[in-house]
């Protein structure tokens, strides 16, 4: 009864829902080139297999994440007032953040966490989990997307703010729109809040193209699971079998792109759309970038998102790096 009396759970407008997917689905494979939007990943099934991914030894970013955050997470809690409350933009299964709750529980007597993501489930699931290991614990659990998540939180957020945006899930914007996402963020940020990000850093073509298609096929099976979704909701008639995954590193614009590439001609029909999509051999439909930033590309975002970039840590293999942000006063600094 103690955990349930501790746990609230806030649902936003669902913008991600049957009909936006429908929407979107017929919109980006009607257009040319073929893409679906990378946040529809994340169903049941999806999120089940990217944890599965962050198992796998190629994907280092979980591995190297962990670790700032280890040897980080005194410091950043120190950078925070006493009685900050706790924000985490698409929180996932959480287990990473146990690391800052921790750190700020040593700080402070109680804590309000409030974890933002677009799956129920995954929320519900965590949020339970981390309320039986920290007593002094409170979670206000929010079922929407970023941005909505965040507006929401008007009047019901009050006192100092650490905003956390962790999984390198910057990677998955342009850097003209991390900018303005960022930028979004820091305009609702107190000269009090900091914002906490990780962002993956630019590296070799080999260690970046294992790491999106590692040799268990998990990832693959991640980025194929779009398509079963599309059959499981839409009533789309997909031979998943008939589609391989790619992901390859395009280094001059720094990102990895991911790709369904058909193997064969052939004309799938999506019932619920009443359409039919026609593939040629080989033709591949976009599903994913991840771009990655070496130091001055991460001053630049910072600098265009009116971020003042007041710390940051790295991995001890320098692969990936925390960042501390807070917001310029109106002389800039």
């Amino acid at each position: 009864m103690q955990e349930t009396l501790r746990f609230n759970l806030i649902e936003g407008r669902q913008d991600r829902d049957l009909s936006a997917f429908a929407r979107d689905v017929k919109a980006g494979l009607t257009s040319s080139p073929k893409r679906l939007p990378c946040r529809y990943f994340y169903d049941r099934e999806g999120s089940l297999l990217f944890e599965a991914i962050c198992r796998q030894p190629e994907y280092y970013l979980p591995r190297a994440e962990r670790e700032s955050l280890q040897a980080a997470a005194a410091e950043i809690a120190a950078c925070c007032p006493p009685g900050s409350i706790l924000i985490e933009l698409g929180s996932g299964s959480a287990t990473k953040t146990r690391i800052l709750i921790q750190a700020l529980l040593t700080r402070q007597e109680s804590l309000r966490y409030i974890p933002i993501d677009i799956s129920r489930a995954m929320l519900e699931e965590s949020s339970q989990g981390l309320l039986r290991d920290f007593p002094a614990l409170d979670v206000t659990a929010v079922a929407c997307e970023y941005q909505e998540g965040l507006a929401s939180l008007n009047g019901q957020a009050d006192g100092p703010k650490l905003i956390l945006w962790l999984g390198s899930n910057i990677g998955n914007l342009n850097r003209s729109e991390a900018a303005g996402f960022l930028g979004r963020i820091g305009a609702l940020m107190s000269p009090a809040d900091r914002l906490l990000v990780t962002i993956d850093l630019r590296k070799e073509r080999a260690v970046l193209e294992r790491a999106y298609d590692d040799s268990q096929g998990v990832t693959a099976r991640f980025n194929l699971n779009l398509l079963a979704r599309i059959n499981r909701e839409l009533g789309g008639r997909f031979d998943v079998e008939a589609f391989r995954h790619c992901a390859c590193y395009n280094e001059e614009a720094g990102r990895i792109e991911m790709y369904l590439v058909s193997s064969r001609s052939q004309c799938v029909p999506i019932d619920d759309l009443e359409i039919e999509i026609p593939f040629t051999a080989g033709e591949a439909i976009h599903t994913e970038d991840s771009y990655k930033y070496s130091p001055l590309e991460i001053d630049a975002v910072a600098a265009a998102a009116n971020l003042r970039h007041e710390r940051q840590w790295l991995d001890a293999g320098c692969r990936l790096s925390l960042n501390l942000f807070g917001r310029r006063d109106a002389s800039g600094q």
